[in-house]
């Protein structure tokens, strides 16, 4: 029995957020115990060293991005009290998750020898088709993704290696999280077992593009720009083998849109990588991200301005989607695919089957079953949508169009469906 879809709902209070009324209690008791704490990197390295035990932090250059980060956090993220706690327990969480992967990989040294061989990774913007690609893919199980929970809480404690804690303690977060922000799921899905993003990793090195996406902290986000991110991509890959050292696996997909800006130092960390780089018309994508974006800043911002935050991320997309246009070449021919949304769509086994011939990967009929089977217990668009406004945050989707012509035109093309080769026979 096929059951109907949720009416797509409008999105009214992004600049007066209205709260569900079973987030209050939540929401206060985090603001209460937000007025307790301070946003230093003192406050936060002694509170995750009393939490673990552990001293020993690693390469020292991410001190000055959490000096910086703590800074933009204090003076312009416009932080509530509950937002406070919010982003006061993300850092202390990221730096915990640092001090244990030290401590795993000083009591096995065999986890630097490890090779992360051929990744899968999706390099495109939300709203271009990456997450459903990812969750896909993710599905085969010959392939090893980051589950939300494990993304969190990678490395446990070196005397506690159970997952149900960490599994309970995210399934506590989710909740918290639909209770304030009921219509992200329309969004975005948020579930403990999904595949996640490889950026939560790279935020335990104080970096990238999660705290971006959470936090309105521009002079962060500057830095972040303007510095050689090669480290924390090597920081990224030392995760990754602690993680196969801990849980198995043998061939990663990963997937982030901060990929597009950083492919030099992507295909440096991982130069077998197959490179899958989704495109959709960048109007509809920066329409929808914006809204996403604007309605998750409720959480720790009482005020927010989505038609300044619109502008913001118009900036940003283009940064993006120029640093594809600009770096597209130097991803391997012979690795990389680029996939338009509107043939993703059109034919979904049509597109996997090509990237996983470029990926050198057997599609088989199990693999298809596995995928199959991951989307009819997971349809696309389940909690139903949402009626974008573009005015209510600040975007013009002919300037949009204007200002990303140029990627437009070598990426997306007509918006109508290309014929996909198929597999040779044999």
């Amino acid at each position: 029995m096929t059951t109907a879809r949720p009416e797509a709902v409008d999105l009214p209070d992004l600049a007066h957020p209205v709260y569900p009324e079973a987030a209050a209690p939540i929401r206060a008791a985090l603001a209460v115990y937000g007025t307790t704490l301070e946003l230093t990197p003192a406050a936060l390295m002694s509170t995750a060293s009393e939490r673990t035990g552990l001293s020993q932090w690693g390469e020292p250059e991410f001190r000055e991005r959490l000096e910086l980060l703590c800074a933009a956090l204090r003076d312009e993220a416009g932080l509530s009290q509950t937002g406070v706690a919010i982003a006061f327990e993300q850092l202390a969480g990221n730096l915990v998750n640092r001090l244990r992967l030290e401590a795993l990989i000083a009591a096995h040294p065999e986890i630097e020898s490890i090779a992360i061989e051929r990744p899968i990774i999706i390099c495109g913007l939300p709203r271009s088709g990456t997450t459903h690609l990812h969750n896909l893919i993710a599905a085969d199980p010959n392939i090893r993704s980051l589950p939300y929970w494990e993304s969190l809480e990678p490395f446990p404690a070196l005397d506690d290696i159970d997952e149900q804690g960490r599994r309970d303690r995210c399934s506590a977060g989710l909740e918290l999280l639909d209770a304030t922000l009921p219509e992200f799921k329309r969004m975005h899905e948020m579930t403990v077992d999904h595949a996640h993003e490889e950026i939560q990793l790279l935020a335990n090195d104080i970096s990238g593009m999660l705290f971006e996406t959470t936090y309105q902290v521009p002079s962060f986000a500057a830095h972040y720009r303007s510095h050689d991110q090669l480290p924390s991509y090597r920081y990224l890959k030392r995760s990754l083998q602690a993680l196969q050292w801990l849980r198995g696996g043998t061939r990663w997909v990963l997937k982030s849109p901060q990929h597009l800006e950083q492919f030099p130092a992507v295909v440096a960390a991982f130069p077998d990588a197959t490179f899958v780089v989704t495109h959709r018309d960048p109007v509809d994508v920066i329409r929808s991200l914006v809204t996403m974006v604007a309605y998750a800043s409720r959480m720790a911002n009482d005020h927010p301005n989505p038609r300044a935050m619109g502008r913001y991320w118009l900036h940003r997309a283009e940064d993006l989607l120029n640093g594809c246009l600009r770096d597209r070449d130097v991803l391997p021919g012979a690795q990389s695919i680029d996939v338009r949304f509107v043939d993703f769509m059109a034919d979904e086994d049509a597109t996997l089957d090509a990237i996983y011939r470029v990926a050198g990967q057997p599609y088989t009929g199990d693999v298809r079953a596995a995928m199959a089977a991951f989307s009819a217990t997971h349809p696309r668009g389940r909690h139903g949508g949402i009626n974008y406004d573009p005015a209510a945050i600040g975007i013009d989707p002919d300037e949009v169009g204007q200002r990303l012509n140029d990627y437009r035109n070598r990426f997306v093309g007509a918006d109508r469906p290309q014929q996909v080769p198929s597999r040779p026979a044999g």
